[in-house]
């Protein structure tokens, strides 16, 4: 079993991950490395706006940069998509428990006896 992300781990991905040009760009580096250059042609963005997108996903660990002569090239992290997924299915462990317990709380409800459906207004 992998370590628990951090608290702020956790906020730099989710905000990374909140914006579907960072996700596009999470997607396109994972595909194939790309230039920061490369990658501000396919948005309606300055360069600028595109390198800003690459350092919020380099911070959450989504992607990484390396030097390609004189260029900066993009690649996507695997495994930090790996751990974000793990962190989404926890989350969702944790959802379908508490639906599980609130539909067995409800059926416990449904069962009771007639007197009892009478006051609580079933």
């Amino acid at each position: 079993m992998e370590p628990a992300l951090s608290d702020d781990e956790v906020d730099r991905l989710f905000h990374a991950l909140a914006d579907a040009t960072r996700r596009d760009i999470v997607a396109r580096a994972l595909r194939a490395d790309h230039t920061v250059s490369e990658l501000a042609r396919h948005y309606d963005m300055s360069f600028a706006a595109v390198q800003k997108h690459v350092a919020v996903l380099e911070r959450a660990g989504l992607v990484g940069k390396s030097v390609r002569g004189r260029e900066r090239v993009v690649h996507g992290d695997v495994e930090a998509v790996r751990r974000a997924s793990g962190l989404l299915d926890r989350y969702e462990q944790l959802w379908r428990h508490r639906v599980q317990a609130m539909t067995a709380i409800l059926a416990e409800d449904d069962g009771a006896p007639p007197d009892r459906q009478e006051r609580t207004g079933r």
